[in-house]
């Protein structure tokens, strides 16, 4: 560990936050000479504070512990680029519209890849008013189930979240265009070119 370099990290993050070197000690439960320390290079954190130190600094405790924060390259807004993560832990659903360190439950999670077509749910498409209705074939048992399906046009995302024994049906607005993804927990992500791909 380079002392110096994490030191200047907490520094920099700390006065970000608008936070003193008593409000890091105050919080951690030692003393703000110990906080002084560590910015001065003179030391680094013992383990057992890592922890809490990143979630008060509001960082990724393993870049923290390398002393630098990689930054992401800007969005260059291209929704085309959307990415789904899915937490194994708690099933929460994630999404960034470019690369991203994205964190749940304590752990990094990757980038769900679209599966081959093959497995892909079957879908019938109806247009009711002013929206597409689809329904999936798919037997929603509490062990494999759809967990999310979005609609990807433009300048938007529109996700619908499926439960477990839930009827797999969700709605759209009637958008020409786009893409449709579908995630079963057990055969993964499916990607079709649009709803009027899906109807066919």
């Amino acid at each position: 560990m380079d002392c110096v370099k994490i030191g200047n990290l907490i520094a920099k993050l700390r006065k970000e936050k608008k936070l003193t070197q008593k409000n890091i000690a105050d919080a951690l439960n030692i003393q703000n000479k110990t906080v002084s320390k560590w910015e001065c290079g003179l030391g680094c954190p013992d383990l057992s504070l890592w922890p809490e130190l990143s979630a008060i600094l509001g960082v990724d405790m393993k870049q923290m512990m390398e002393g630098e924060i990689t930054s992401n390259k800007p969005d260059s807004g291209n929704i085309d680029k959307v990415r789904f993560y899915v937490c194994p832990s708690c099933g929460n659903i994630l999404v960034s519209t470019g690369s991203a360190s994205i964190f749940c439950c304590g752990r990094k999670l990757e980038r769900i890849l679209p599966t081959v077509a093959t497995i892909a749910p079957k879908i019938t498409v109806e247009e009711i008013d002013t929206d597409y209705f689809a329904t999936f074939d798919h037997p929603m048992t509490k062990d494999h189930y759809l967990s999310f399906v979005a609609y990807v046009k433009s300048d938007r995302v529109l996700l619908n979240r499926l439960y477990p024994e839930q009827s797999p049906t969700c709605r759209f607005p009637v958008i020409t265009g786009g893409k449709l993804y579908v995630y079963c927990i057990k055969h993964g992500l499916s990607v079709y070119s649009g709803i009027s791909q899906a109807k066919l």
